[in-house]
This record gives C-alpha cells, sequence and structure tokens, in this order.
C-alpha cells in the first residue's frame, strides 16, 4: 500500500458583496492545464508560504495576534499564517488586496495609476521577484486580518494524490477595487449567486469540488452579504470535513448516514479517494 500523502496546509478566502437579487461571491476559473482540478471554479487561495508564517509579515496584520489565530483554529502554531495566506492568494490569484492604508482605512484601487502601480506588484509577487512582506512595506499597508472570518475547514481525502489541510475564509469585497483574474492560475472569473453557480454545476457548465458545493450550499441561504457575514461570524466548533466515500461512489462528510461506519472500518484505505 502507497505511504499516505500528508495535507499541505492551505487557506482560501471567499469574497462576497450584494447585488440586486442577493449576496455574490467570487469565483475563479483555474487553468485548463492545471495540473490540480483543472478548469474548476473555485474561489481564491492556495498552499501556505514560508513568508506567511514571518513574524515581519505577522507584525504587520491588524486586529489579530498569533496567538489568538491558533486558538481559533486549534492548533498549537502557525494559526496567523493562514490569515496571512488567505490576503496574499486573494492578491495574487485574483488581484483583490485586503488591507489597511496609512489611514487605516481598506485600501482604495479606483484610480489608475495606483491600479496600474499595485498590477505591478502582483506580477512581481507572482514572478518570484519580490515577497509580499517587501511591497506591503513600501506601500505603508497593514494587512486587514480582522476582516476575514474563519468558517470552514476541509481536508483533502487520504488516498488523492495531492492533498490539502485548506481553512476556509471569508471577507467582504474591498469597494474600491475590481477582481482580475491572472491568466496563469486562473484563466476567467465572475461574481455569481450561489444558487445560480448550484445551477450552473448542475447543469454541468461548472466544475466544481465538493467543498466549493457545500461552501455555497451554505451561503445560498443568506439574503445579503451583512446577514452571511453575521451568520459567519456566530459559527462554533468547526470541525474537519474529510471527505470518504462508500461502496456505491457516492462521497460523504461527517453529518452524512454511513460516514462514520466507513470511518471506523479497519481497512479504511479501500474506501477513501
Amino acid at each position: 500500500m502507497a505511504a499516505e500523502i500528508t495535507p499541505l496546509p492551505a487557506a482560501t478566502v471567499t469574497l462576497v458583496r450584494d447585488s440586486a437579487r442577493g449576496p455574490e461571491v467570487l469565483m475563479m476559473q483555474r487553468n485548463l492545464k492545471s495540473g490540480f482540478v483543472p478548469g474548476a471554479h473555485v474561489f481564491p487561495g492556495g498552499a501556505l508560504d514560508e513568508e506567511d508564517d514571518a513574524p515581519d509579515l505577522h507584525a504587520l496584520c491588524a486586529g489579530m495576534t498569533e496567538t489568538d489565530a491558533s486558538r481559533m483554529l486549534g492548533i498549537n502554531r502557525g494559526g496567523l499564517a493562514y490569515w496571512a495566506a488567505a490576503i496574499r492568494e486573494s492578491f495574487e490569484e485574483a488581484g483583490v488586496l485586503i488591507a489597511y492604508d496609512r489611514d487605516k482605512r481598506i485600501i482604495a484601487l479606483d484610480q489608475p495609476a495606483l491600479a496600474e502601480q499595485f498590477r505591478r506588484h502582483r506580477h512581481a509577487l507572482n514572478a518570484g521577484e519580490r515577497g509580499f512582506i517587501d511591497i506591503m512595506r513600501e506601500e505603508g499597508l497593514a494587512l486587514a486580518t480582522d476582516q476575514l472570518v474563519y468558517f470552514s475547514h476541509w481536508i483533502t481525502p487520504v488516498s488523492a494524490p495531492r492533498r490539502y489541510d485548506t481553512r476556509f475564509f471569508i471577507a467582504e469585497a474591498p469597494p474600491a477595487q475590481e477582481p482580475l483574474h491572472d491568466n496563469q492560475e486562473t484563466i476567467s472569473h465572475l461574481w455569481v449567486r450561489p444558487a445560480d453557480a448550484l445551477d450552473l454545476h448542475r447543469a454541468d457548465k461548472f466544475i466544481m469540488r465538493l467543498p466549493t458545493i457545500r461552501t455555497l450550499e451554505e451561503l445560498a441561504t443568506y439574503e445579503n452579504a451583512a446577514s452571511l457575514m453575521h451568520g459567519m461570524r456566530n459559527k462554533r466548533d468547526i470541525d474537519a470535513n474529510l471527505p470518504l466515500i462508500n461502496r456505491s461512489g457516492k462521497y460523504l462528510v461527517p453529518g452524512d448516514p454511513g460516514y462514520d461506519e466507513i470511518r471506523s472500518t479497519e481497512n479504511q484505505g479501500q474506501w477513501k479517494i
């Protein structure tokens, strides 16, 4: 039997805004040539980088301490790195920067010259030419970690060839910023109501993974962004979701009938994906 792959720590962020028909979320389509879920519609996110856990970056985090972050995630240390990673990934993949300017306001990028300046920052970051800390320091910014709400935890099934231990965050989208896919990891983006995204998936027009589907099902129950954010802030005791598969090939998550029986099976490996 092949050795079990240790999941990489990862973070993702769901950006939400209001529309005339209810709350919308930002979704990105992954590159069709990607080695991981090609063509899938996802929320911005990815694996943690070494810089995400750097004390120099943590010093630029507003309203969240390492101790508080780790306690909220139920880990001994390294919690704040997940918040930092979610903000960095949002900037890298979607061009949306959840950060405070020198006046302690969410940075506005609605002026052409400033938008172009941060486009260059983003390009340099994605190319590995600059670090996220350097950009934040140069622009006098602080990561708005207190704007992110932790609401879900998913772990890739055991037998998957690539595994992630992902913490899900949600935040209201900065009002004076426009998202833009990077044409590398992601090839398109759209604002969509959760219910509409689910309809597109059922019509085979959206490829989505189980964590994304279950997240959208939860978010679709809210009427506006304010009530959605309130609901996410009030969540407690967030347990990890580790999908399993039953004999008929159906995905099961904690709480589904039959999940505990499969989990307790001695030879679990044959049931996991």
